[in-house]
């Protein structure tokens, strides 16, 4: 007898480890997703419950009450550079998303808070910023509750919101030119010289097209072999409307491409080429 419940014992002690192991489907699964944006990156991470035949908005989630916009755990999002936000500026940092939504307008909060998860808990002297967004209707409904970072450009973005039929965004800016500027000046002055990349983005934003030229020089100077240097110091040239300098410096840029087997610089300059005749 004492045998059999030494047995029984040990059986109940395995079954019972074993189910401490079992790993199951998360109901609603967390994203994190980086997204490069300006200079620097902006870091999401958040919960995503699905529909499943449910009422959302004006349901299971309330009108006029905070949401942590998500499901478990709070929502979160982290800054790595400067960014305005409704026309405040946001320090680098990690910042909680929470939203009150409403039939016809959602309040968007940023807020120091990263572990709301109930609207008991949300403080609003720890907003950084809010924002009014309205909703809009999407063509094709979302099952799972989606947060992205679309619309990405060089100094602006849209933190897009979409569960069920209902869509809001945050636009989101960033300031770049001014630490470029400051970025070109500051190395320029030391012994790496970085004249390519001053000149590419001289080229590329419309600011002084002679001195871009003159950086494209210094740059061929530290590798006079480099096809897509002289590419890029013909493309400035042409944008100057001197078509007979562009066409000379295309030429060389083509020969280099062609005797380092370059095929896509090659394509590159004589479309190029075709432009300028």
């Amino acid at each position: 007898m004492k045998r059999l419940f030494l047995l029984f014992i040990c059986t109940a002690s395995l079954f019972e480890g074993q189910s401490q192991q079992l790993r199951t489907p998360q109901p609603s699964t967390t994203q994190t997703l980086k997204q490069d944006f300006g200079l620097g990156t902006i870091e999401l991470t958040y919960s995503r419950p699905n529909v499943k035949g449910r009422k959302i908005f004006g349901d299971l989630v309330p009108f006029g009450k905070v949401w942590r916009t998500g499901a478990n755990n709070a929502t979160t999002i982290t800054f790595s550079d400067d960014v305005t936000i409704g026309g405040t500026k946001v320090a680098p940092g990690k910042y909680g998303i929470l939203t009150i939504p409403e039939a016809n307008e959602w309040t968007i909060i940023i807020s120091k808070q990263t572990n709301v998860t109930s609207p008991s808990a949300y403080k609003q002297s720890e907003d950084v910023v809010r924002v009014q967004a309205k909703p809009r209707v999407l063509s094709s409904p979302k099952e799972t509750f989606t947060i992205a970072v679309a619309n990405v450009s060089d100094t602006q973005c849209e933190l897009q919101i979409m569960w069920d039929n209902t869509s809001v965004s945050l636009p989101i800016s960033t300031e770049v030119d001014s630490k470029v500027m400051k970025q070109i000046e500051n190395t320029l002055l030391k012994d790496s010289r970085p004249y390519f990349a001053a000149a590419v983005y001289y080229l590329e934003n419309g600011k002084d097209l002679n001195q871009a030229v003159a950086w494209f020089d210094k740059a061929i100077e530290q590798n006079p072999k480099a096809f897509w240097i002289y590419y890029q110091k013909a493309r400035t040239l042409a944008k100057q409307g001197k078509k007979k300098e562009a066409l000379e410096v295309s030429n060389k840029s083509l020969e280099l491409a062609k005797e380092a087997q370059n095929e896509d610089y090659v394509q590159l300059n004589l479309k190029l080429q075709a432009e300028l005749k």
